[in-house]
Formats: C-alpha cells, structure tokens, sequence
C-alpha cells in the first residue's frame, strides 16, 4: 500500500506536468519541449513496471500507461494530443522496433534451435499456420465483414506471434527452464518469430502494393528467407573479420559499442533495401552475432581486475567465479545494448498504447470481436502443442499463448500503412493484453499441477 502511494504520489504530479508540455512547446521551442516529454514518458513507462511485482511482463505496463495517456480526452483533457502525431517521438519509437528486434535475435541461438529439431519446428508452424489462417479467412471476414482483406491479413498476422519472454520468465520462476517442454516453447518461439517475420513481409508488400499474385508472395516468401539465410552465413564470415580488423583500431568499450549498433542499423537498412522491413534485418544482425565476435576486443575492466585479484586465491573460489565470468561474458553484447533499448523501447510501447481509442470498447459488439478473437487467438496457439511429440502438450501450448511485443509491432506496421481501422486495432491490442495477462497463471497452475503428479 506505501508503495502504491508513493507511485500515485509521483505519476498524478507527472502526468500533470505532461499535459502541460505541450502547451509550453507552443509558447516556446518545440524542440526543447521534446526534452521534457521523453523524460516523462520514460519515467512513466518506469513506473508501469511495477505489473512484475504482480507476475505480469513490464511490455503490458507500459502499454497501459499508453492507454491511459492516450484516452485522458475522455476526462476532457486533450493536452498529450501533439504527442500522438509528434515525428521525433515517433522516429524514436520506430528506431526501439529495430533496438528490440536486435535484441530477440541476440537472445536467440541457431545451436539450441537445431538442438530441439523437428519438434519445435512442427509447434512454430502449426502455431504460425493456423492462427494465421483462422485470423485471415474464418474470424476476420466473419466478425469483421465491413473492412479489407488486407486488414484481416494483418489481423491473422498479429496473431501469429508468441513472446518468448513471457513464458520463459514463467518457466524461469518455476526452475523448469531445461525441461523438454520449455526447450520446446524457446526453439518454437525463435522460428515462430522467423515465420512471422516473413508472412509480416509479404503482407506489408500487399498493403503497399494494393494486392499481389501468387508469384508474387512466393518471390517475396524466397527474398526474405534468402535475406536471412543469406544474412547469416555472410554475417558468420564476415562479423568476426570485420571484428578484428576494427579491434586493431580500438579494443575499448566505445568501439565495441559502435559495431554493435552498426551491425544493427546496417542491416536493418539492407532489409529496407531489398522490399523488407526494416525488423527483419535487425532480427538477423543479432542471429549473426556470437559470443567469439568480441574475443579481439579488451574485457571489461572490473573483470580483468577481479581475475588479477583471484589469483593467489582457493582453486575452487577461483573456478567458481571464472565460470560466472564466462557467463557473463558470452552475454556481453546484449549488456552493451541494454540501456539504448532501456530508453528507445518503452517509448514504443507507450505511444503505440497512446494509439489506443477506449470509445471504440464502448460498442459492445467491439468488445465482443476482441473476446472472441482472443479465443481464437488462444486455441490457435494451444493446438500447436498437438505437434510437440511425447512432452505435456498442454504446457507447450499455453506457452506459445502470449503474442506481446511482436503482436504489437505487426498491428503498428498495419496501422502505419493505413489498413488497420482504429478499431480493428484497438481490438488487436486487447487480444495481445489479454493472451499476456491469462498465460502466466495458467502456465504456473500446469507446472505445479505436473509437480504434484
């Protein structure tokens, strides 16, 4: 209860100050105002993080703090209007897209992919295959008969997604994170992202292009699967390469930093290039990048320090703490990314919230297409655990259940492009709220249900 006060205590007087932002950018320098509005939005989105103490990932508490922004009209409030529209905000944003993107594909591992084999392969495709399919041709044209075809394509490519990270935390928390089921839903999920990275593709290149044939859709299919595969045996040769050559220049933090972020932008632009979207390329830039990437370039100070101090020490003490350094050296590039994506990702999350029209929930018949879909949305993902062979399919399922921050990325990229309606977004974002909210409870019940057996 302190707690919670507290936080009412500091987000009533920020929000306060947010809606008097842009006012001021009016009277004054817009650009300067910015400043301000980031800031607060930042802290905000901070503050909305305190859904982890309820079980709950922090992508949903900042997505309802985008909400609650975004609707304060509805109190007669309109002050956070210009923030909607604003372009650098917006650039901003789109940027954290591709920061996260990287970040998924440096968390993915091509070896644990393989490791797990066909199994995950049949739970990805059935769980990409059949949402897609149920969303585009059967629970799209039958409840949302009055918009596009190419707005239920984005539809059933929204539901295609699952976020990893939510199961993974749930399985995490229950010390089931090696078990069959769990290795299963991780691989699933990684080539559930690669999937649904290709249908967003070839949807994306229909919307633009007002319709393509078949031909069409399988020479777009083969560009992004020769993208990636391409992208990765070219990045494996030519990451650790172009490593070294720069490690000769400088071998410090600053380099290993830049080289990241270029390799990340670099081939977010080479998707742009080539018809894809930008994601697509960032997602492969982290696939390519592995722990030996960074082996030319200098340790971490405080670790070569601690390495130097240990040496007059016990054995075990000494094997011990070089085997938690090993560990955290193969994660130092996702360490290095973190807190760029710590400011450029919230900021997606918050304004796609923002874009979020509560009056369109009103409508009952609304409100009944997002419970619905949300079904389908659900028994899409659990009929995917069918396909994992001798594991508790059930568990498998769930797992795949919560679409998270890449349900949310599809249903942006469809809203940009001008097919998906206010409402079939707003829709899409209460499936995505409620797959995230209802998967950890039912994954830790299964999991203590199974323990008990």
């Amino acid at each position: 209860m302190i707690k919670a006060s507290f936080s009412l205590r500091f987000i009533l007087p920020a929000l306060a100050l947010l809606g008097m932002a842009p006012a001021w950018a009016a009277a004054g320098e817009p650009a300067g105002e910015r400043f301000l509005w980031i800031m607060l939005l930042l802290l905000l989105a901070r503050l909305s993080g305190l859904v982890e103490r309820i079980g709950q990932p922090a992508v949903l508490g900042e997505l309802t703090i985008g909400i609650l922004l975004g609707n304060l009209t509805l109190l007669g409030f309109g002050g956070l209007e210009p923030l909607k529209t604003d372009p650098i905000l917006h650039f901003l944003a789109e940027l954290g897209v591709v920061v996260l993107l990287f970040q998924i594909g440096l968390e993915s591992d091509l070896r644990a992919m393989r490791q797990v084999g066909w199994r995950a392969f049949l739970v990805a495709v059935v769980g990409v295959v059949l949402p897609f399919l149920l969303g585009t041709w059967v629970i799209g044209p039958w409840l949302l008969p009055d918009v596009s075809f190419t707005a239920h394509l984005f539809l059933g490519a929204a539901l295609t997604a699952t976020s990893v990270g939510i199961t993974g935390r749930v399985f995490k928390d229950a010390g089931s994170l090696q078990s069959p089921e769990a290795r299963t839903v991780l691989g699933a999920a990684v080539i559930d992202d690669v999937l649904g990275l290709i249908i967003l593709a070839v949807v994306s290149a229909i919307a633009s292009r007002g319709g393509v044939g078949a031909l069409e859709v399988a020479r777009i299919t083969g560009l992004a699967l020769g993208f990636l595969i391409g992208a990765i045996v070219l990045g494996q040769w030519l990451a650790p390469r172009l490593a070294r050559l720069l490690a000769r220049v400088d071998s410090g933090a600053a380099m290993q930093f830049t080289v990241l972020l270029s390799f990340c932008l670099g081939f977010a632009y080479l998707a742009h290039l080539v018809g894809l979207a930008p994601i697509v390329g960032a997602f492969a830039a982290g696939l390519i990048l592995e722990a030996g990437f960074y082996r030319d370039f200098d340790h971490d100070g405080f670790h070569v320090a601690l390495r130097e101090t240990l040496k007059p020490g016990e054995a075990s003490l000494k094997a011990e703490v070089h085997d938690l350094l090993e560990r955290e050296h193969a994660h130092r590039m996702q360490r290095m990314v973190e807190p760029i994506g710590f400011m450029l990702v919230p900021l997606f999350f918050v304004l796609t919230g923002m874009q979020v029209n509560l009056q369109l929930l009103a409508d009952t018949s609304t409100v009944l297409v997002a419970l619905l879909v949300t079904l389908v949305a659900v028994l899409g993902k659990i009929a995917a655990g069918l396909a994992a062979g001798p594991v508790d399919k059930w568990l498998v399922g769930w797992g795949m259940v919560p679409r998270g921050e890449v349900g949310l990325i599809f249903a942006a990229i469809g809203r940009q492009l001008g097919v998906v309606s206010d409402a079939l977004y707003s829709v899409i974002v209460v499936v995505i709220v409620l797959t995230t909210l209802v998967t950890p409870p039912v994954l830790a019940w299964l999991l203590r249900r199974r323990g008990r057996g």
